[in-house]
């Protein structure tokens, strides 16, 4: 069901001054009234947002927002308008566009909001002179904003004037509006938590992306408790299923309503996570009474949350009334954004909506002034949108961290096979590099390039340091790089293949490098292997080999390393070595044991071999380590034919 869509998923949103008409007008189509709390009667305006559902001639089905127009209750209207598809702009004939009017329209326009009608409503009220007065003023106001085209439609709730009329514009436009394939993670922004007796708790909001089912695991977000989806509804009916687009109510089980606020957001458990830092390409409206300074305290609207942050300007200049600029929210409460998601900001000052744009990286980092020059073209790309640079700045921005799948389909709002296709272009090109099969984790190309060029360089330091040496112990590298345990061997791995390093048991070296030995290097390699050779099986340690040549035990280690990489001596255990000859001696004479006996105590080997036990341990164990015997509790029995 990733790409499928549903003609049903259309939501209108009532935008407007108070007291011009907008829930009076939502009855007289839907015959809903979505005023339902006593202070609204009282009052005779709208305080909370209501909800109604209208079935058009053609069949379609759409949602409707009723939002308030009071400027006290902004907070609310921005809540009910995200999500939207398309608004209908109410103004009231008698008094013509007011205050709320324009910043409703700022609102739907920084929401992201493309489509619409204006509605003038309260037209029995006025004669026809008036009526193209404010119907000019209203033009001249829309002009510039995506309403300039839009259809205005003159209705009356008192006569039934344009109802009709209204009806045929509203099935145009829902016919005009793009479906929205069911991508993305799901999310649903939280706007009203109730206690409906017999079944609990229930949620609702308007679905913003992917779908839900009965059944599911689902997450409250930024809270992080957990609940099971117990029943969903869309427009009053039951449904086993939502999706994005659809008003929906979900009935949890596993929650009580006190632990759900508005604000926080339904989500599939670990699909996305909530930050507090998010990259926003910035829009001031034209309208703002004030500059936005550098560091500004604002008010973030981001679906039905409203959350304090600072807003840092990362040019480190004030950003002018109708300026845009790239900008960095730092909030004091975490949300859940994904890229693309449009915001809205008020000042908590001047009691304004002041801009908003869209999130550009939904968990950057902490950006510095001084960065900006090299930012800018980074957010460029971001800004531009196109998904395949999206998915690779993300990557890169990661380190050598890296991010998986999961955690790459938890910013974006694209569909699994959309995403698997840029995964697969962007592996193609290079540009990114899959080191973790599992979780399907990606680093950047260049990065992983660069990482390769640094374990050789590594590797060929390590040469020149110490030419007598084979090479470098592989946990010395991984310790040295600091990499996770599957980007250190995914490059290793990578490394091995393209014939840039050899590996031999734990030793990393060039393939090009050999050692090469002064001659008295050379000669004390000799003398070193015939103290062994003298020795047979009473092997000397390290320091009694340093005693009898006279040398320090520094120099002595990398001539032992390679007697034992030319197989002249075979290491026993640590410190442990015996000449290549005396050991072939002893395991034959071991074998030979067991062609006439089933077993071998320690006892039986000390007699054979004539040694203290300071000797006999070491030696029976290392022949267990070279798998020629098999320890079975207080005896040994033969592991393998020689």
């Amino acid at each position: 069901m990733d790409e499928a869509v549903n003609r049903q998923r259309i939501i209108l949103g009532t935008a407007g001054h108070v007291d011009h008409g907008k829930t009076t007008l939502v009855k007289a189509l839907t015959g809903i009234d979505t005023d339902r709390l006593k202070e609204e009667k009282k009052r005779g305006i709208t305080i909370e947002l209501g909800f109604a559902h209208l079935d058009l001639p053609d069949g379609q089905s759409i949602g409707i927002v009723d939002v308030p127009g009071h400027e006290r209750f902004i907070k609310n209207m921005v809540a009910g308008a995200a999500g939207i598809d398309f608004v209908a702009l109410v103004i009231a004939a008698d008094e013509g566009v007011m205050p709320q009017t324009r910043e409703h329209l700022d609102i739907c326009r920084l929401l992201g909001v493309r489509q619409g009608l204006i509605v003038l409503t309260k037209t029995d009220l006025v004669d026809d002179e008036w009526r193209e007065l404010v119907i000019d003023d209203i033009r001249r106001v829309v002009a510039d904003t995506f309403l300039a085209a839009a259809p205005l439609v003159p209705v009356s709730a008192v006569t039934g004037e344009g109802i009709e009329e209204l009806l045929a514009e509203l099935m145009r436009l829902a016919a005009a509006v793009e479906d929205r394939p069911l991508s993305g993670p799901f999310r649903l922004p939280v706007d009203r938590a109730f206690v409906m007796k017999g079944f609990g708790t229930v949620v609702t909001g308007t679905t913003l992306s992917g779908a839900v089912a009965v059944g599911d695991q689902v997450e409250i977000l930024p809270a992080g408790l957990r609940a099971r989806v117990r029943g969903i509804q869309t427009y009053g009916s039951s449904r086993e299923t939502a999706a994005a687009g659809e008003r929906t109510a979900v009935n949890l089980q596993g929650l009580e309503k006190s632990q759900v606020v508005r604000g926080e957001i339904l989500v599939h458990p670990d699909t996305v996570r909530p930050t507090s830092m998010i990259d926003l390409d910035y829009f001031h409206l034209p309208g703002a009474s004030v500059p936005l300074k550098p560091r500004s305290k604002m008010m973030v609207h981001s679906g039905t949350a409203a959350i304090m942050a600072t807003v840092v300007s990362l040019s480190g200049q004030p950003v002018n009334p109708g300026e845009s600029a790239y900008v960095q929210l730092r909030l004091d409460t975490p949300t859940v954004v994904l890229y693309g998601d449009h915001l809205v900001l008020r000042s908590f000052a001047w009691q304004e909506t002041m801009g908003g744009g869209r999130v550009l990286d939904p968990h950057p980092r902490k950006h510095r002034l001084r960065e900006y020059d090299r930012l800018l073209p980074v957010l460029d790309r971001l800004r531009r949108g196109e998904m395949a640079e999206v998915v690779a700045i993300m990557i890169a921005a990661s380190g050598t961290a890296g991010l998986s799948a999961a955690e790459l389909a938890g910013r974006l709002n694209l569909g699994r096979k959309k995403f698997k296709a840029i995964l697969d272009e962007l592996s193609s090109a290079g540009r990114i590099f899959r080191f973790e099969q599992e979780k399907q984790s990606y680093i950047d190309g260049d990065l992983f390039r660069r990482l390769q060029e640094e374990m050789a360089a590594m590797v060929a330091a390590y040469h020149r340091q110490n030419p007598m040496r084979p090479g470098i112990l592989k946990e010395e590298i991984k310790s040295r790089l600091q990499l996770s345990p599957a980007l250190f061997n995914s490059l290793l791995q990578k490394c091995l293949k393209e014939k840039k390093l050899v590996l031999e048991q734990e030793i990393i070296r060039l393939p090009e490098h050999q050692v090469r030995l002064a001659a008295d290097e050379q000669q004390l390699k000799e003398a070193v292997f015939k103290v062994y050779q003298q020795a047979g099986w009473q092997f000397p340690d390290l320091k009694e080999v340093a005693g009898r040549l006279q040398v320090g035990e520094g120099e002595l280690r990398p001539l032992i390393s390679l007697l034992e990489k030319d197989g002249r001596l075979v290491r026993i255990r640590d410190g442990c070595y015996l000449a290549r000859e005396a050991y072939e001696r002893l395991e034959k004479m071991v074998v030979g044991h067991f062609r006439e006996n089933a077993e071998l105590t320690t006892l039986e080997f000390k007699e054979m071999v004539g040694l203290s036990r300071k000797y006999v341990i070491p030696l029976i164990e290392g022949l267990d380590a070279r798998k020629v015997t098999m320890r079975r509790g207080d005896i040994r029995v033969l592991r393998r034919s020689v």
